[in-house]
């Protein structure tokens, strides 16, 4: 098992890295060239920069049990067709029964968007959703 790290972009790189290192998980930070991440505890490795080209090798990496940290709901869903676990920074984990509802949610928001519209942006980090995540993880680890 390995925890990997979509990391553009994730504010809980390092919180993953330190409750991986409490359970003795091998922890792997996926990002492009404009994200390059590089922590201890942790093996980087470097995408080219594109569309989902970070979802792409991270895909191709997992395996079965594996989990994944990333906010992409359809980086999740194809996390989940592998058989790995998914969890949101905020903690959420995804699942079969949420995922779809999610992934129409972003559809709703992407056609909006394309039509001129303007969807209302995330409200800034707090330290509250920075405890569920290293919660969630935690307690993802200590049930498996």
């Amino acid at each position: 098992m390995k925890i990997y790290i979509d990391a553009d972009g994730c504010p809980v790189v390092k919180n993953t890295i330190k409750i991986a290192k409490q359970f003795s998980i091998p922890c792997v930070i996926i990002c492009d060239t404009s994200h390059r991440i590089e922590l201890d505890g942790a093996e980087t490795i470097v995408v080219s920069q594109g569309a989902d080209s970070v979802d792409f090798r991270l895909v191709n990496m997992i395996q079965k049990g594996d989990i994944v940290v990333t906010q992409d709901y359809g980086l999740a869903a194809m996390c989940l067709g592998k058989s790995a676990i998914a969890i949101h920074q905020d903690g959420k984990q995804y699942t079969n029964d949420n995922i779809g509802g999610l992934l129409e949610f972003r559809a709703i928001g992407k056609k909006i968007r394309r039509s001129g519209g303007r969807t209302k942006g995330l409200p800034k980090r707090t330290e509250q959703q920075n405890i569920d995540f290293e919660k969630a993880l935690y307690d993802i680890l200590k049930s498996i």
